[in-house]
């Protein structure tokens, strides 16, 4: 494979990752709860960008900062909490959250609303006071027009027992909020020896996605680093619907030496994936890619010629060696390029790869074997596997 198409490709995948990270739109999440009740923990290990550790936010009320980093598309409004000076303090409050919140609203502007609210609540102070429930209440209560979920987060649950029992008396409560959720935002040492996993971070972060706008839904799923299944599910859908462009695309039969016209399809594809994923990648580590999968499949992606013996990893796909890719091999070939590549985004979530290694010979040989893995799936004529009858009896 010509060094320059690899070069070539890589750089036009950086571009589209850099303009689909700036077409984001910017999800608003507010904080609310006493003080130190972990709330700069939560929100440090909810997200990929660890906002709340600067210490640096710019006041937008006497009662409110405003957390945000050039190039994220999140902001965290953080409030300080009101129970030392009681009524009046709950009041002032209030009063500058309904503020912002109404001002975001009346702006018909969907990157300045506030989309989340999670007023946090410690496990460890084992009761959930009328100030709370009041100031819940009143917030709920005047902002019905709004209609901003609220779930209220149980942080510091290392005892799941009083976590449970702190649960059930919010909700008898009956405030109306979302959701009540347990959350250990990170795991706790009790001694050298005994560890209190972290826990409910993925349950929260899955109950966020679905409360929150459609349209901030895309941004949510990248900034967030809680749920690995939500980004699997966002980017099989990616995959999906790339694979389908691609049959379309190939509905006319591609002559081989021209199937250079699937690389848009594929370049979209590899940018949202590492998108969703929330990873920053050099160009070196994003050619390193390009090069093991196109030196694999023989300049597939890249067009100009198809070799033979990697069509022939494709079920019912070696025939066409010499004559003209059809639909349904353009979209076994999409498809099984974006699920090697989630493949190795998992990998690096969940610490088996280094961004680093994509380049060197045992990152090119994960990607390498993973292409060809997915290569061998039957699939559909939209490129989504079909299983086995046989190896379906067989289990």
């Amino acid at each position: 494979m010509n060094s320059f198409y690899q070069t070539d490709i890589a750089a036009n995948i950086m571009e589209a990752i850099a303009k689909e990270k700036k077409d984001m739109k910017v999800l608003n999440v507010m904080l609310l709860g006493k003080t130190g009740v972990g709330k700069s923990t939560l929100i440090n290990n909810l997200f990929n960008e660890r906002l709340a550790e600067t210490g640096i936010g710019k006041p937008v009320t006497q009662d409110i900062r405003r957390y945000e980093k050039e190039g994220f598309p999140l902001v965290v409004y953080d409030t300080p909490g009101f129970e030392l000076g009681g009524e009046n303090a709950m009041n002032r409050l209030l009063d500058s959250v309904n503020s912002e919140i109404k001002k975001g609203y009346k702006s018909f502007d969907i990157e300045k609303s506030i989309h989340c609210i999670l007023y946090c609540v410690s496990a460890t102070s084992h009761r959930f006071e009328d100030i709370e429930v009041n100031f819940i209440k009143k917030f709920l209560d005047e902002n019905k027009d709004v209609n901003i979920p609220v779930i209220i987060v149980i942080t510091q649950a290392l005892s799941k027992k009083d976590a449970s029992e702190l649960k059930s008396c919010i909700e008898a409560e009956n405030l109306g909020v979302t959701q009540v959720i347990p959350v250990l935002a990170e795991d706790y040492e009790i001694d050298e020896n005994t560890v209190i996993k972290a826990n409910g971070l993925d349950n929260l972060a899955d109950v966020i996605y679905e409360v929150i706008p459609e349209a901030l839904k895309k941004t949510y799923v990248a900034v967030q680093k809680a749920s690995l299944n939500l980004k699997v599910k966002k980017s099989h859908a990616i995959v999906v619907g790339a694979a389908a462009s691609a049959a379309a695309t190939g509905a006319v039969p591609i002559p081989i030496a021209d199937a250079f016209v699937l690389v848009p399809e594929q370049v979209a594809m590899i940018a949202s994936i590492t998108n969703v994923f929330g990873f920053s990648l050099e160009k070196s580590a994003i050619t390193a890619i390009v090069s093991a999968t196109l030196g694999t499949a023989g300049t597939t992606v890249a067009g100009k010629t198809v070799v033979s013996s990697i069509l022939k990893l494709i079920p019912g796909a070696g025939s066409v060696a010499g004559g003209a890719i059809s639909g349904a091999v353009a979209a076994a070939l999409t498809a099984a390029l974006g699920e090697a590549y989630i493949g190795v985004m998992m990998a690096v979530a969940k610490g088996k790869l280094k961004i680093g290694d994509l380049s060197t010979s045992k990152g090119k040989k994960f990607i390498t074997d993973a292409f060809k893995k997915a290569l061998k799936l039957k699939r559909d004529s939209k490129g989504e596997p079909i299983e086995d009858a046989k190896d379906s009896k067989k289990e």
